[in-house]
């Protein structure tokens, strides 16, 4: 015969899963956010490349690529920081795992991990809005480059 569990041990068990789920919707989260991040290095790199092969031809291009290595440095901030707020989760639901809830010394630890993870999410959201914003500055500037020197054409 098989042994019968004790309803109250699986019933506590059952609600630790289900309090163990939501950090992990957060670090879903997280995870698509470091995806972002990625995607935007990558498309720097791209466009340091392309600078790189003609560094010489506009006097422009060397503050393009300073603009692009700002950008890059705020994206790494981003990764770093979102990261950290991903290891805070992983180690919240560690917690809840490792611990009871009543013990308050594992509670706290608890609520210190996740706070530590939505900060963190938030901080890298900032550094990644600061990176967007270095980045619509710089489209800017080309757009107005151009247009000037279409203006200048034209003349």
């Amino acid at each position: 015969m098989i042994p019968s569990a004790d309803p109250s041990q699986v019933d506590s068990t059952a609600h630790i899963i289900q309090v163990a789920l939501t950090p992990v919707f957060l670090l879903s989260g997280i995870a698509t956010l470091l995806n972002v991040f990625s995607t935007r290095h990558a498309r720097i790199a791209d466009q340091v490349e392309k600078l790189a092969d003609r560094i010489a031809e506009r006097p422009g291009d060397q503050a393009r690529l300073r603009d692009l290595r700002r950008r890059s440095l705020a994206l790494d901030v981003a990764v770093v920081i979102a990261a950290l707020g991903g290891v805070a989760i992983c180690g919240a639901v560690l917690t809840l795992f490792l611990g009871t809830l009543r013990d308050a010394a594992v509670a706290s630890l608890l609520f210190s991990l996740f706070g530590a993870a939505i900060v963190c999410t938030l901080a890298s959201l900032t550094a990644f809005a600061v990176e967007m914003m270095l980045a619509s500055r710089t489209v800017r500037s080309e757009v107005a480059e151009r247009q000037d020197e279409e203006g200048e054409r034209s003349r």
